[in-house]
């Protein structure tokens, strides 16, 4: 059975003090309800993530970095490697997220070089894909994603299912406050399911977590979750208030 997942994506959000006070708020509420049955991940910005961790001790939520570079080391100022992600505690890498590829230039041969990168190094990539509004309108949308998966993971010949998350994230639903419906949602990811199969086989492709993301809250979080290839939700804004982001956690699955 594939693993459900929850990845709070905090982006350019909360100081070291901020964090502190986030998280003692999220770990009582868990504390007096802990989840089970479920992965939940926390993606701090960089300067964050080292504290961020010391506070995860003895916790099950695990360390999400928002990006990494693809070289171990070297003359790239700015950016981060995988290797130093590793190092401080880190399992998962959200690779490809929209902002990147729209607002910073990243394209998909880029972003392959990351997740290649990222997966040999022994963690985790989340493989963000989706279409803009545009593409949708046009009709475009399942040969886009499936030019991003393909791209994305061209360098992956072979891999372990449970090393490996794609997360389906339409542009037009990112902090729009328009979010896509279940069944929208649903088309798309079992067609990403159905190019995964296509590269790596229906056994290893069925094993692969699928996450839905874009305008996910408290309120649809539920509808999203009982789509057979919702396998959890990459969450941007919710999950900046620890309540909403917990019981966002928390919805049955």
């Amino acid at each position: 059975m594939r693993e459900k997942l929850f990845v709070g994506n905090w982006k350019m959000h909360f100081t070291l003090r901020e964090a502190k006070a986030y998280f003692e708020k999220f770990l009582t509420l868990q504390s007096k309800n802990p989840l089970s049955n479920r992965i939940i991940g926390v993606a701090p910005p960089f300067t964050a993530l080292f504290y961020v961790k010391s506070l995860l001790k003895a916790t099950y939520i695990k360390l999400v970095a928002q990006n990494a570079h693809f070289a171990e080391k070297g003359a790239f100022t700015g950016e981060i490697s995988p290797v130093m992600l590793k190092e401080i505690g880190v399992e998962y890498v959200i690779l490809g997220h929209s902002e990147r590829r729209h607002l910073l230039g990243e394209e998909d041969e880029f972003i392959s070089k990351k997740v290649t990168s990222v997966y040999n190094i022994g963690l985790k990539p989340i493989l963000c894909v989706g279409e803009t509004l545009e593409e949708r309108e046009e009709g475009e949308t399942l040969e886009r994603v499936s030019s991003q998966v393909k791209i994305g993971l061209q360098g992956l010949k072979s891999l372990q299912p449970q090393n490996l998350v794609i997360a389906y994230e339409p542009v037009w639903a990112i902090g729009t406050g328009r979010n896509a419906t279940p069944e929208q949602a649903e088309e798309v990811q079992s067609f990403i399911r159905k190019v995964l199969e296509e590269l790596y086989g229906k056994e290893t492709a069925l094993e692969i977590p699928i996450l839905y993301g874009g305008s996910v809250t408290p309120e649809n979080v539920g509808e999203l979750m009982q789509m057979p290839n919702v396998d959890g939700v990459l969450v941007g804004g919710a999950s900046l208030d620890p309540e909403k982001f917990y019981k966002i956690c928390s919805i049955e699955v």
